[in-house]
């Protein structure tokens, strides 16, 4: 199980409280307990996949469980800090029950864990991202069974209408704010046939929606020898029997090819929505952040993919107060910010992260109190901007893949990434599956089409129109 509260080089096992008398109980139960991006997420999926595998049950608290696995994120101070607090509460267990397996994965880690270890002596295990090796080989000892011979694809056993597929992991780019090369590596691309056959498996186990994950997404293929690219593998992803839909993100400007729009533009499966972050609107911050473009190349990168895909929504991500960020510079991001007029934008205040490269040579100068300045007006900014947005999409009808029931209504995505709630159909005007009654139609995993009656920034909310066709 995924608590979400929002694998390989080989890690050293770290001796906790106790450790010595953990072998003694067979792992039957695992909790695992993740927090920031949607690749963590996935690492999270896998590596529960690998221990059900195994024949470990999930449930749904650490006191339940005899694996109990923390998967960390530290791209921003409070989610750090997030992590140490959650960890904090398994220490009593841990010294209730000395054989419960404690590990620590994801970003956190890098490749020295001395100092985690001394911060955290009841864990057993640190393990960096996609690291799931020296879990899966005490799990296998004490089960007495060699776990390589017992685990298969490590796609998630029981996903949902929607499911994440890592399709690039790490990043070759540095960007001064970063520490994700660092935790994550260097960049290393699953192979075309590899990413088809698991697409299918989802499919084949109820997934509608895949979305391709990377660090940087739009770099896909690269690294491998026959050098194919993303549009690549989402043409070879189309073809894929029931599958509905296709995302991809996390994209970077500087891999952003006319093949990829292009294919985006012509398969109807690909969704028309790019997430682009831009992090800054002033070029001098963007050189100091290493981000390897401009504004006018950004903006003209935006023209393109318009042009080519009329009916795309853009999403962004942006940083304020970054080291040596003037009021003149800031102003110029909340300029681009209006000219774009994005759909979504995901906002941050900077803070330090050690061991990069802005720790290491720049001068963290903003005042936190300008950081949240900054920020709250880029917030209300930008709130205008997709109240403008919505509205306009008010008495039309998008389409609707509807992925559960939230408190009386269906809640669901446009292609555009819209967040749609549905509401409740009372009599059902759709064709009942098997084991359904009257009135009691499950739209889960549907694609409906659905009139918007009401926009807000953050949502829309309508009605269904006409029958679905699946």
């Amino acid at each position: 199980m995924v608590q979400q509260l929002g694998l390989s080089r080989r890690a050293q096992p770290v001796q906790g409280d106790g450790a010595d008398n953990h072998v003694s109980k067979k792992p039957r139960s695992f909790f695992i307990w993740t927090v920031g991006c949607q690749m963590n997420k996935a690492d999270s999926e896998r590596l529960g996949s690998a221990l059900e595998q195994l024949g470990l049950t999930p449930v749904g608290t650490p006191g339940e469980a005899d694996v109990v696995v923390f998967n960390s994120c530290v791209v921003r101070q409070s989610a750090e800090d997030k992590v140490a607090s959650a960890l904090g509460t398994v220490k009593p267990l841990k010294r209730e029950r000395p054989e419960t397996v404690v590990a620590l994965m994801g970003c956190m880690v890098g490749p020295q864990t001395r100092e985690l270890a001394r911060r955290f002596p009841y864990v057993d295990l640190f393990m960096r991202p996609q690291e799931y090796r020296p879990l899966l080989d005490v799990i296998g000892e004490r089960l007495g069974v060699d776990w390589e011979g017992c685990v298969g694809s490590l796609a998630p056993s029981h996903p949902g209408v929607t499911a994440y597929v890592p399709v690039i992991h790490g990043c070759d780019l540095f960007c001064t704010f970063c520490i994700i090369p660092y935790r994550r590596g260097r960049q290393a691309s699953r192979p075309v046939d590899e990413l088809v056959r698991e697409v299918e498996r989802l499919v084949a186990r109820g997934v509608r929606e895949v979305t391709l994950l990377g660090q940087t997404v739009d770099a896909y293929g690269a690294d491998l020898p026959d050098g194919p690219d993303l549009a690549d593998l989402l043409r070879a992803l189309h073809p894929v029997a029931d599958l509905e839909r296709i995302r991809f993100l996390t994209s970077h400007p500087i891999f952003m090819s006319e093949r990829i729009i292009q294919a985006v533009a012509e398969l109807d499966k690909v969704c028309e929505h790019i997430n682009l972050p831009v992090q800054a609107g002033n070029d001098a911050v963007l050189d100091a952040m290493h981000r390897g473009y401009t504004r006018g190349e950004y903006l003209r990168l935006i023209e393109r993919i318009r042009r080519g895909i009329p009916d795309v929504a853009l999403s962004t991500d942006v940083i304020v107060g970054f080291c040596g960020e003037t009021d003149e510079q800031f102003r110029q991001t909340a300029s681009l910010l209006q000219e774009v007029a994005f759909d979504k934008v995901h906002l941050a205040r900077y803070s330090t992260r050690p061991g990069t490269i802005a720790a290491r040579k720049m001068e963290d100068d903003v005042p936190e109190t300008v950081k949240e300045q900054r920020l709250k007006a880029l917030e209300e900014l930008q709130t205008g901007i997709a109240t403008r947005n919505n509205a306009r999409l008010k008495g039309t009808v998008v389409e609707v893949l509807v992925e559960a029931r939230d408190d009386g209504k269906w809640r669901g995505r446009t292609r555009t990434d819209k967040l749609v709630f549905v509401e409740d159909l009372t009599p059902a005007p759709f064709p009942r599956r098997e084991g359904e009654t009257a009135g009691k139609t499950d739209l889960t995993g549907r694609t409906v089409s659905v009139e918007v009656t009401h926009t807000s920034p953050w949502s829309l909310r309508g009605r269904t129109v006409r029958r679905d066709q699946r």
